[in-house]
């Protein structure tokens, strides 16, 4: 009983001193985590994960195209963003230049894949809560109208 007493001392001290709980492994993985770098960073080479590869915008706004855009975004988009502040997602006003035209697009068309794979995706879901955009299914051709409503903003 003595022999029993002194090992679970023993053990609750081992145990006290050994890093929080946290066994050898984890403490190894802590001190050699390399930090990654931030992706709002270099936001101009992420064109995102989906069907636009790549999206170079004209000079001059279509303005027929971004009415369009417009009603686009009233109709499926305002239960979420605002377009001059932040609200339950953030605001489209000046997002090009945050974010390139080709990961615009691809996060309208499909939020669900970015959010999954892009680097920028998942870091704004935990900027905004956790709150992910929906899809709302979008073709490419309405995708470009509400980009074009974004450039006037």
């Amino acid at each position: 009983m003595k022999y029993l007493s002194l090992f679970l001392i023993g053990g609750l001290f081992l145990t006290a001193c050994s890093g929080g709980g946290k066994s050898q492994a984890e403490r190894i993985r802590e001190k050699t985590r390399i930090a990654v770098a931030d992706p709002y960073e270099n936001w101009q080479e992420y064109n995102g994960v989906g069907p636009v590869e790549a999206f170079t915008l004209p000079a001059s706004v279509d303005q027929e195209l971004a009415t369009h855009g417009q009603e686009i975004f009233e109709a499926k988009c305002t239960a979420c963003h605002k377009t001059n502040k932040k609200f339950i997602g953030p605001s489209p006003k000046d997002i090009l230049s945050r974010r390139n035209p080709a990961w615009v697009m691809n996060m309208i068309l499909v939020p669900d894949k970015m959010v999954q794979e892009d680097p920028i995706a998942k870091k704004l879901i935990m900027d905004f809560n956790g709150s992910p955009m929906a899809n709302q299914n979008l073709k490419e051709e309405e995708a470009r109208a509400v980009l074009e409503y974004f450039r006037t903003l």
